[in-house]
């Protein structure tokens, strides 16, 4: 079998603390996800204007920021994957950075919808060289016992970058115009990657694993495609993080365009009161969730599909709230559970991963897991939205966009069902281990 034995004790370092150059490095790696996901979000923050600007529907706008998207974002991690297990990741990195934040601005010069479409999937294609590497280099930079902080950490990216998105991007966009919103949010990007190149150093691979976690030989590209498919504990996390991504990639597309056109709040609205709560909401769930991993895994590793499902339980009828509540300021009361619940799933679905293959494999595996995350949350819950929303636009001309994401409530439960599925799985990987002892 090519991954660590479930049910093997960590190293002894997994009492050791991280050093100076780890949480250096981990802080850099935190920023380039904030303007990952900065740029990623820009499109869904300025909805409103793009639409107004390009005469695109919300069926055109779940493609572009769902399908058109993921296609190349998600296809490409995992041969960019597999070629950072080879190679030296930082520097990967630091290119991928500067392509998806050079598109960025060229989304910002956009003269028609085609052109915006390009310009979109050349983003994916950068983004595609982001996160997976990342998550490699801090496993490599942190213990086992410490990569659940580590990572929960890093996972911040998404909500800061989203604040932030939301805070500059509709700033900007109120103030001078949405297309300048891009091109001086990309400039920055621009910036970042040459900071990851001049100052970030590359880990050794494996360095705080057990000695005989990392093999003589480089792991192979099928056979870490076929471990990682036939290993039925990461499929599951990677299917019930998918049903949950499939929520909030469906609903965070369209929020700002919902709060708007729906909800009656206002551009300059949107940067203050939902910039707060995507920063505050998201950071807090994903931090919290980190430091849960940690905690409650090494009673049992069943924390790891616990979490998310229990967190999901109680969100689901906040959400259902939201979505129902008649203007954006009880709506906004009601957002913040999901915002701080939907995401109790990501610290948990990275963190089990990255335990559970070799040294050699996190980086594609990791692009593994986001392939079938984003495929299907990324992929297709926007694009969901946003056919339900033109197909409901006939016999619900003032209110369609809330029936398209009243359509999304079910996947609440298809997401909790996976996660106990994946409980009681981990609960008899348990008692088999106790019982070869």
């Amino acid at each position: 079998m090519a991954t660590q034995s479930s049910a093997a004790p960590e190293a002894p370092l997994a009492a050791g603390a991280a050093g100076p150059q780890a949480w250096f490095t981990l802080v850099v790696l935190c920023f380039v996800y904030v303007i990952n996901f900065l740029d990623r979000q820009l499109l869904s923050i300025l909805a409103k204007p793009i639409q107004d600007t390009l005469n695109v529907s919300d069926g055109q706008l779940g493609l572009i920021g769902g399908l058109y998207f993921a296609l190349f974002y998600c296809i490409l991690a995992i041969p960019v994957g597999w070629i950072a297990d080879r190679t030296n990741r930082v520097h990967l990195l630091s290119v991928a950075c500067a392509l998806w934040s050079a598109a960025t601005m060229a989304c910002g010069l956009a003269a028609n919808y085609t052109q915006l479409v390009i310009a979109r999937m050349t983003v994916g294609v950068g983004e595609a060289g982001g996160v997976p590497p990342s998550y490699a280099i801090i496993a490599d930079y942190f213990p086992p016992g410490r990569r659940g902080t580590a990572l929960g950490f890093y996972n911040l990216g998404p909500p800061i970058g989203a604040a932030l998105g939301v805070a500059f991007g509709a700033s900007i966009a109120a103030a001078f115009s949405w297309r300048l919103a891009f091109i001086v949010l990309g400039a920055v990007g621009v910036i970042t990657a040459l900071i990851v190149a001049v100052f970030v150093r590359e880990p050794k691979r494996g360095g705080l694993d057990r000695p005989d976690a990392a093999p003589a030989t480089k792991a192979g590209f099928f056979s870490t495609f076929a471990m990682f498919f036939s290993h039925p504990t990461l499929v599951l996390m990677a299917l019930g993080g998918g049903a949950t991504q499939f929520i909030t990639y469906g609903l965070g597309n369209f929020t700002v365009l919902f709060l708007m056109r729906e909800k009656g709040m206002a551009l300059e609205e949107v940067a203050v009161w939902f910039a707060l709560l995507v920063g505050v909401g998201m950071s807090g769930g994903i931090f919290l969730s980190g430091r849960l991993v940690d905690i409650f895994t090494r009673r049992s590793k069943q924390a790891y599909a616990l979490l998310p499902a229990i967190s999901l339980v109680f969100a689901a009828p906040l959400y259902v709230a939201f979505v129902w509540a008649p203007e954006w300021r009880l709506a906004l009361l009601f957002l913040i559970g999901p915002t701080v619940l939907n995401y109790f799933y990501l610290s948990s679905s990275v963190t089990l991963v990255q335990q559970e293959v070799r040294p050699d494999q996190r980086v594609m595996a990791g692009a593994l897991l986001l392939l079938v995350m984003n495929l299907i949350g990324l992929g297709l819950g926007p694009t969901f939205v946003g056919a339900v929303s033109d197909y409901l636009k006939p016999t619900h001309p003032d209110n369609s966009l809330q029936m398209a994401l009243y359509a999304l409530a079910p996947f609440y439960l298809v997401a909790v069902v996976i996660f106990f599925w994946l409980a009681a799985r981990l609960r008899r990987e348990s008692r088999a281990a106790q019982g070869a002892v």
